[in-house]
């Protein structure tokens, strides 16, 4: 019996509030179990011979807060963007950007890479779709850094661990990196770098299909979302959270103030440097993110760094090098590049 059906007996069961009953009831145990997971960490530790003050101590208390706390987190973003993500397709979202002029079609590119959950590995597909669509090549740039960067996984993961004010920071500097970088893009004329296979297609735009779901179905496409993300991806934030656990217990603080401190002007460039070689999503490395911050990293330099991380990843360059030509990868990593680094130095002043 596959999902739908499940929650079309409930309803048979329950009556035709069933599955809402259900999502309400997941929603009141969810928020009960979180707000004692403070308290079993430290009962976790109380049960073990570590000194909650050692290193081991504060590593193993890190790691049991934090790990169920980022997949409740994970959990509740993912299937609350998969009933949003069930009022969008690849068809209606290239649909509305094609014939959009460069400005207005960069903010809506961008804006729309934040509300259409998709990854760099999808976002290029789109992004093929949307050049054959006849899509300015700026604001299909703006749509594939923002997909990625600026999504609803790193929102809510952020808002959950460090708060609303980076949260909004880093939603707002992401657009402003998204939109920038494509408009500048744009500018610069550079349709003749994507490669010659990219630039031959003749598709015509699909038309936007009819997206009419019942709200049963709607619930499906959330809960059917985190079946498929957080299957895929919960190794990775196990990962990241274990590397935080690390860095908050065995890393001494005046070290990583040394590296990654606001007072270090080569810190910035440095951060987006290490971040580049690294794969990982945004929720498997905002807890490695949350660590640096709790050891006293400036903000502006680990936002630079979680940047390059989700935006500038050399897996992503990989993917990318199927359709542009080498210069263009090189003009959009110089172009994201200078604008991760304007964030990390303009935070950094701000906050330093």
């Amino acid at each position: 019996m596959d999902m739908m059906q499940r929650l079309a007996a409930m309803e048979d069961r329950l009556g035709p509030g069933g599955p809402a009953v259900l999502v309400v009831g997941a929603l009141v145990a969810w928020a009960g179990i979180y707000v004692q997971l403070g308290p079993l960490a430290d009962g976790v530790v109380a049960l073990t011979p570590l000194d909650p003050a050692s290193h081991n101590g504060a590593a193993l208390r890190f790691f049991v807060y934090d790990a169920p706390k980022v997949l409740m987190l994970l959990v509740l973003v993912v299937f609350l963007m998969g009933i949003v993500r069930s009022f969008f397709s690849p068809e209606r979202t290239r649909a509305l950007l094609s014939g959009r002029a460069e400005g207005l079609g960069n903010v809506l590119a961008a804006g729309l890479g934040v509300l259409t959950p998709f990854c760099s590995c999808s976002a290029v597909p789109l992004f093929i779709g949307f050049v054959s669509a006849g899509v300015p090549l700026g604001v299909t740039f703006s749509f594939l850094i923002a997909a990625p960067m600026v999504n609803e996984v790193a929102l809510g993961l952020l808002f959950g661990l460090v708060g609303w004010q980076v949260a909004l920071a880093y939603l707002g500097f992401g657009l402003t990196i998204a939109i920038l970088a494509g408009w500048t893009i744009g500018r610069l004329g550079l349709e003749a770098w994507l490669e010659d296979w990219v630039l031959a297609l003749k598709t015509e735009a699909t038309a936007a299909p009819a997206i009419d779901m019942t709200p049963r179905a709607r619930i499906g496409a959330g809960i059917e979302a985190v079946r498929e993300i957080v299957g895929k991806v919960w190794p990775w934030v196990l990962g990241g959270i274990a590397v935080g656990a690390l860095i908050h217990g065995y890393v001494p603080q005046d070290t990583m103030v040394s590296v990654m401190g606001s007072e270090a002007w080569w810190s910035v460039p440095v951060a987006v440097l290490l971040g580049i070689p690294m794969y990982s999503g945004a929720a498997g490395i905002i807890p490695v993110i949350e660590a640096l911050i709790g050891k006293g990293a400036a903000i502006g330099t680990v936002l630079a760094f979680m940047m390059s991380v989700i935006a500038l990843s050399l897996p992503e360059m990989i993917i990318l090098r199927r359709v542009l030509k080498p210069r263009l990868i090189a003009v959009f990593v110089a172009v994201v590049g200078a604008g991760i680094l304007a964030v990390g130095y303009l935070f950094n002043a701000l906050f330093g």
